[in-house]
């Protein structure tokens, strides 16, 4: 019968702090208190080399009873990934001076392949740290642990077993890198599991989630940088973002997951602005979005997805979906229309879907909030769309949206695009699944090079082109000379929204031709996901507040 451990009142913020010399250590260590710190790890790696250094094990004692904070102490040897080479015996005497100090660290953490190494260095080690057959009274306590930086352990259940049997541990800890999202379940099951206190993280930049889901499955720390160079172990996110993007201390076993799966997705303005949604004052949702990074490929879109909407104990109630994977979820909802996926006839129409939201009944809903995001800022300024002659450049996911949007209304639209066919295929897609070549209302296709801007009211960009991590940055999809030829009222609508202002934004300003920002498109369709997985409106200023400050802070 397995002894679950009781979870801890809190799920503790520890800053990593690399010791090169007491003073330096000591003035971290103070930053990371006011920075919202709980516990320190000071990693003396660098600063005790091994037998005979003296002045080594005084500075780490120095910094020890000195931390502003409760601490860890950790030498990791250069065969568990650290970068202590000296000799074995040595670092374990130092473990033992320290545990037997007046002011002893909190913790001392000591891999499980150490104390396996020997007799001898077990019960030198037991030595230092307070334990069930300990005859004398310390308060240090030991924290056993594992990690591997290659990928997930092949003994790993092996591994947990004979932690288990350790009586003197009292954390476990267990960190390898992580080589897919589903690696975090499996962390967050171990931890659901735990028969102590433990840590179970993910390394690299697929492990986040575990990081900052620590709290909602009872983790005993998370470690978070001060900045992001200092970081210990990749993928380390930051103490601020956890503080303040993930808003960490109000994660909860309750805490419903969301987020964006796309490749890549680590720059993506959607955290920041969902997560400053769900805490807001007009909402206060008990939610936590995201960054889910999920590669290209459809084998494995399928098996992440799968293995997020079917994990009992996650909580996951819905998603983003953004480039490559918007026509793969629609594949994924017909596939698995059994299990209760779904899609509507919005996301039918365009032919791509970019928001996952569980339905009340259980199931899983797939739409598409693009539509809102392209036509809400251009209602907002043009009103009445309905005859409009709107020129939409590109055939991706971006222009079905517009076109299938524009359509519905009764606009007239040409899809312009390098490749004409692409253009002309979408177009008769377009025209069946909306109706639309019916009394009037079109939608045609040609080749960019055919493209006149003086026939249109209205013309969107929804190519990458202009895009500050894209492959043409610095670059227009329409020339200058075109739009010198624009009618004087014209809208220019760029769906690009890094950077604020596009070389073609910036074109139309010269020309003071009206302009709309991809920053509005992206807003409104973030507006109406959050709608729909809160069942609040979505406090647009604040997304628009944030998503500026973000795009502001990475233009700098």
């Amino acid at each position: 019968m397995i002894r679950r451990y009781s979870a801890p009142d809190m799920t503790y913020l520890c800053v990593p702090i690399l010791a090169e010399d007491a003073p330096s250590a000591l003035a971290e260590a103070k930053h990371a208190r006011l920075a919202g710190a709980d516990l320190i790890e000071f990693r003396i790696d660098h600063l005790f080399h091994g037998e005979g250094d003296d002045e080594g094990a005084s500075a780490v004692e120095m910094i020890v009873r000195d931390s502003p904070l409760p601490c860890i102490v950790t030498c990791r040897p250069a065969w568990e990934g650290g970068d202590y080479d000296g000799d074995e015996s040595a670092r374990i005497s130092l473990f033992e001076r320290l545990g037997t100090l007046d002011v002893p660290p909190r913790y001392i953490d000591i891999e499980l392949a150490a104390l396996e190494r020997s007799a001898n260095l077990r019960q030198k080690a037991l030595l230092a740290v307070d334990h069930p057959a300990q005859g004398r009274d310390l308060s240090t306590s030991m924290i056993l642990s594992a990690h591997d930086f290659d990928g997930r352990p092949a003994d790993l259940s092996k591994r947990i077993v004979r932690m288990r049997e350790e009586p003197a541990a009292r954390i476990h800890k267990i960190a390898y890198r992580a080589r897919s999202l589903r690696d975090n379940l499996e962390l967050f099951e171990l931890l659901r599991m735990r028969d102590r206190a433990m840590i179970a993280l993910g390394m690299g930049g697929f492990g986040l989630m575990s990081r900052v889901l620590a709290p909602k499955f009872g983790g005993f720390l998370t470690f978070a940088s001060l900045r992001r160079e200092a970081a210990t172990a990749p993928g380390q996110p930051t103490l601020a973002d956890l503080l303040s993007l993930y808003n960490f201390h109000s994660i909860t076993a309750s805490t419903r997951v969301f987020g964006v799966i796309g490749w890549p997705v680590e720059h993506s303005l959607s955290p920041h602005i969902h997560n400053a949604g769900f805490a807001s004052p007009s909402a206060q949702f008990d939610g936590v979005y995201l960054p889910l990074p999920v590669p290209p490929e459809w084998e494995n879109f399928k098996a992440t997805l799968g293995a997020l909407a079917s994990d009992e104990h996650l909580d996951f109630f819905g998603a983003s979906v953004t480039i490559p994977h918007k026509e793969h979820l629609l594949r994924f909802a017909l596939e698995h229309e059994n299990d209760g996926w779904r899609i509507d006839a919005l996301a039918q129409r365009v032919g791509a879907g970019n928001t996952i939201m569980r339905t009340e009944e259980g199931g899983w809903l797939v739409t598409n909030t693009d539509v809102a995001g392209v036509m809400a800022p251009l209602q907002m300024q043009v009103g009445e769309l309905a005859g409009a002659r709107v020129a939409v450049i590109g055939a991706g996911g971006a222009a079905r949206a517009a076109v299938a949007g524009l359509a519905e209304v009764g606009a007239h639209v040409c899809v312009f695009n390098r490749t004409a066919e692409r253009a002309i295929a979408l177009a008769q897609e377009m025209c069946s699944s909306t109706g639309a070549g019916v009394g009037g209302v079109d939608v045609e296709g040609a080749a960019l090079d055919s493209f006149d801007p003086r026939h249109f009211d209205i013309i969107i960009n929804c190519t990458p082109v202009g895009m500050a991590s894209g492959p043409a940055p610095d670059e227009s999809p329409i020339a200058g000379s075109d739009l010198d030829r624009a009618a004087p009222d014209a809208i220019i609508f760029d769906t690009v929204y890094n950077p604020l202002e596009t070389p073609l934004l910036r074109a139309a300003s010269e020309r003071n031709l009206g302009a709309i920002s991809g920053l509005e498109m992206f807003i409104h369709q973030a507006a109406a996901q959050f709608g729909l997985w809160t069942k609040r409106p979505a406090p647009i200023q604040l997304f628009e507040q944030v998503a500026r400050e973000r795009l502001s802070h990475a233009s700098e």
